[in-house]
C-alpha cells in the first residue's frame, strides 16, 4: 500500500510540474520531465519495465565502442572496487544510452537485470525518461538522477549518478554511471560519487588523447603545479603546424571559454593554431618538457591566465621501434601460411596489453600453445603461465582446485591450506582452457574474481587482492551457450576483449613445416618426411588437428629407422582413409592390414583371408580402398 502511494504521488507532483506548479526539484529533472511529455510523449501513469536491446544489436554497440572500451577498462576496474562494497552498479554506455560494459554483484544478477542496471540495458531519455545516462546525454554535463527525480516510477527506488566521456573530436563518446537500487535519502549523499564518476571520466579521456596523438605533441595542463605530471586537469594534442588537433572535454570547455565560443561546439577549436589561445609559438613547446621542474613550466592564456604546463615530444612510430611485425614466440607458430601469419600479427598487437582473449578453434588445433607464446609476448612474461582445462577437473573438486581453501577447511585438509590456480597467476597469465564447460555456479564466482580482481578461497574470510591477464579458450559456440542459458553473458563479455580464431590443420598450408617441428621436438636425430608421405600428410582431413599429426608422427618414429618417414611408416588412416569416412571396423581395418601384409596383391590377400579376388575387389570398391602410393622397391 504504502508503494502504491508513493508511485501516486509521484505520478501527481510529475503532472504539477509539467503544468507549471513550484517545486524543489533540480532544474535539469524538471526540464527533462518536461522533454518526456513534450517531445518523447511518455506518460507518467505508464511505468515501464528496463528495456534491454537484443543481443545481436548489443554486439554491434559494443564493437563500436570497442576501442573505448579497452582504454577504459583499468580505470573501471579501479572504480568499481572503490564503490563495490558500497551497493553500486558500474555501467559504462554509447551515446544512444544502451551499456555496452557492465560490473555489478554477480548475487544479485536477477534483480539487477530487472531494474535495467545490466548488460544492454538503454537509458536512453526517450526510452526511459529522466535518468542519469538519459539526461546526462542530453544536457552533455555530469548530474544525478535520485531516487524520485525519475520520470517513471519504475526506477524511482534507484539512484544514478553519470557523466559524459567526450571523444578527442569533442564529440560524446560514452557515458559512465554509477546506481544503486537502494541508498540514504538525501541526494547529497550521492555528492561524493558524483566526484568519483567525473574524476575517471577525466582520466578515460586522458588515456585516450594519450593513446590517439602519440605522433604528435600532446600538451598538458594543471592549475597545481604538484599534480601536473600525476592528474592534470586537461590536455590537448597539437600538430606540426601548430594546429589543435585533439583535446579532452576540460580542455575542449578550457579553450571555448578563451575563445569565447559555446563548447558545444568542438569546430571552433580544432583546426585553430594553439597560439590563438596561448602566449606561446609551437617552437617553444620544447621549453615546456620535463627538463625544466615543474613548478618553472608556466604557460599563459592570451587573456593572461596562468596554467602548469608539460609538453611530450611526438614518439617515433611504433611500426620502426618494433622492427618485427610479429613476436618471436608468436613467428613459431606457424610456417608459410597466410591464415596464421594473420593471427600471428592480430596476436603481437593484441599480446601488448591485458586485453582478455578468447581463442576459438576446433579441438587440437594448438590453443594452448597459442595462448603460451602471447604470454612470452607480453609484459607478465616473467610471471607464471597458468593453466586450467575447466572440462577435465571434476565439478565436486573445481571449486577448491581453482579458488584454494583456507587453513582447516576441510576434514585432513594440510594446515597451511591450498593455494587455488587463481592465485597461482597472480602477476602472471591465466588460461582458462574449455571455459565453455565450466559450470554455472562457478561462472559465477569466477566473475566476482574477473571484476574485483580479488578471491576467496573456500573457508576463508578474507578476500586475496589478484592481477593477472586472462587468455580464454573454447571449441564451443559461446554466443550459442549465452542464447540458451548455459554461460553466463555478462562473464562473455568479460574473457572476451578480444577473439581469435585458430584455423583447423586440414585449412593450413604448412602442414608440412608444422612435422617438422613436432619431429624436431620429438627426437634428437635427424628425421625427414619423403614426398609420397607427405603427400598423404597433406591430403588427410585430420579431424583431430594437430594432436591428432603429432600421434600420427610418433607412430612413425616407432616403425622409421632410417631417418625418413615413408608411407609405410604412417598409420593405416592416413594412408588409406583421406576423403573416407573416419570411423572403421575392425573388419576393414584386417583387410587394410592383410593387404598392406600381402604389399597390395589381391592374389595373396584372397588367400590369406580365404576368399575369392573378387570379394577383395568388392570389399575395396565398398569402402572406397584404394593404394595411393608405390612402396619403395615395387614397380
Amino acid at each position: 500500500m504504502a508503494v502504491t502511494m508513493r508511485v501516486s504521488e509521484h505520478i501527481k507532483e510529475v503532472q504539477s510540474v509539467i503544468e507549471g506548479s513550484q517545486t524543489s526539484r533540480d532544474d535539469v529533472i524538471a526540464t527533462s520531465w518536461a522533454r518526456c511529455i513534450d517531445d518523447y510523449h511518455l506518460d507518467p501513469v505508464v511505468m515501464q519495465e528496463a528495456y534491454i536491446v537484443p543481443h545481436t544489436q548489443l554486439k554491434e554497440h559494443r564493437e563500436r565502442l570497442d576501442k573505448l572500451i579497452r582504454t577504459a577498462k583499468y580505470g573501471l576496474d579501479a572504480l568499481y572496487h572503490q564503490v563495490a562494497d558500497h551497493g553500486y552498479v558500474l555501467m559504462l554506455t554509447d551515446a544512444e544510452g544502451v551499456t555496452v560494459d557492465y560490473q555489478g554483484d554477480a548475487s544479485l544478477t536477477w534483480e539487477l537485470k530487472k531494474a535495467g542496471l545490466y548488460l544492454g540495458a538503454e537509458w536512453s531519455e526517450a526510452r526511459a525518461g529522466t535518468c542519469g545516462v538519459g539526461s546526462c546525454i542530453y544536457t552533455g554535463e555530469a548530474l544525478t538522477v535520485h531516487q524520485s527525480d525519475h520520470f517513471d516510477a519504475t526506477h524511482s527506488p534507484l539512484s544514478c549518478t553519470a557523466a559524459p566521456i567526450y571523444d578527442v573530436d569533442g564529440t560524446l563518446a560514452a557515458v559512465l554511471d554509477i546506481s544503486a537500487l537502494q541508498s540514504p535519502h538525501p541526494k547529497a549523499s550521492q555528492a561524493l560519487t558524483l566526484q568519483l564518476v567525473t574524476s575517471c571520466t577525466r582520466r578515460i579521456e586522458m588515456a585516450a588523447l594519450m593513446n590517439s596523438f602519440r605522433k604528435e605533441w600532446i600538451v598538458r595542463l594543471s592549475q597545481s603545479p604538484a599534480f601536473l605530471d600525476v592528474d592534470p586537469e586537461c590536455a590537448l594534442a597539437v600538430d606540426g603546424e601548430g594546429r589543435i588537433i585533439g583535446m579532452t572535454h576540460s580542455a575542449q570547455r578550457l579553450l571555448s571559454g578563451i575563445g569565447n565560443s559555446d563548447w558545444r561546439n568542438p569546430d571552433r577549436v580544432l583546426g585553430a593554431r594553439f597560439s590563438e589561445f596561448f602566449n606561446i609559438d609551437i617552437n617553444e613547446l620544447p621549453a615546456l618538457s620535463r627538463a625544466l621542474p615543474t613548478e618553472e613550466r608556466l604557460l599563459a592564456t592570451i587573456h593572461g591566465d596562468l596554467w602548469f604546463a608539460h609538453a611530450i615530444a611526438p614518439q617515433p612510430s611504433s611500426v620502426q621501434r618494433r622492427k618485427k611485425v610479429v613476436s618471436g614466440s608468436l613467428s613459431a607458430i606457424y610456417g608459410d601460411d597466410a591464415k596464421m601469419a594473420s593471427l600471428a600479427t592480430k596476436a603481437t598487437t593484441l599480446s601488448i596489453s591485458d586485453l582478455p582473449l578468447l581463442l576459438n578453434g576446433e579441438t587440437g588445433t594448438g590453443k594452448e600453445y597459442l595462448a603460451k607464446a602471447i604470454h612470452e609476448s607480453s609484459s607478465r612474461k616473467s610471471g607464471p603461465f597458468i593453466a586450467i582445462n575447466c572440462a577435465a577437473i571434476p565439478e565436486s573438486l573445481i571449486e577448491s582446485e581453482l579458488f584454494g581453501y583456507a587453513d582447516g577447511a576441510f576434514t585432513g585438509a594440510r594446515s597451511k591450506g591450498k593455494k587455488g590456480l587463481i592465485e597461482q597467476a597472480n602477476n602472471g597469465t591465466l588460461f582458462l582452457d574449455e571455459i565453455g564447460d565450466m559450470p554455472l555456479s562457478l561462472q559465477a564466482r569466477l566473475l566476482r574474481v574477473l571484476a574485483e580482481r580479488e578471491l576467496l578461497p573456500v573457508g576463508a574470510t578474507k578476500a586475496i587482492p589478484v592481477s593477472f591477464r586472462v587468455l580464454a579458450a573454447t571449441h564451443k559456440s559461446l554466443p550459442e551457450l549465452v542464447k540458451n542459458g548455459s554461460f553466463r553473458e555478462d562473464l562473455f563479455y568479460r574473457i572476451n576483449g578480444a577473439t581469435l580464431t585458430i584455423p583447423a590443420l586440414r585449412e593450413r598450408s604448412d602442414i608440412l613445416w608444422l612435422a617438422g617441428q613436432i619431429l624436431s621436438g620429438l627426437t634428437d636425430k635427424p628425421v625427414y618426411v619423403s614426398k609420397l608421405a607427405g603427400e598423404l600428410l597433406e591430403n588427410y582431413p585430420w579431424p583431430g588437428n594437430i594432436r591428432e599429426l603429432e600421434n600420427t608422427l610418433r607412430f612413425a618414429l616407432a616403425f622409421c629407422i632410417e631417418g625418413e618417414i615413408q608411407p609405410e611408416h604412417l598409420p593405416e588412416e592416413i594412408k588409406t582413409g583421406f576423403g573416407r569416412p573416419l570411423c572403421v571396423s575392425s573388419a576393414t581395418q584386417e583387410l587394410l592390414a592383410t593387404l598392406e601384409a600381402c604389399n597390395w596383391n589381391i592374389s595373396e590377400t584372397a588367400r590369406a583371408l580365404g576368399v575369392d579376388r573378387s570379394t577383395i575387389h568388392r570389399r575395396m570398391k565398398k569402402e572406397r580402398i584404394e593404394r595411393h602410393y608405390q612402396p619403395q622397391g615395387k614397380r
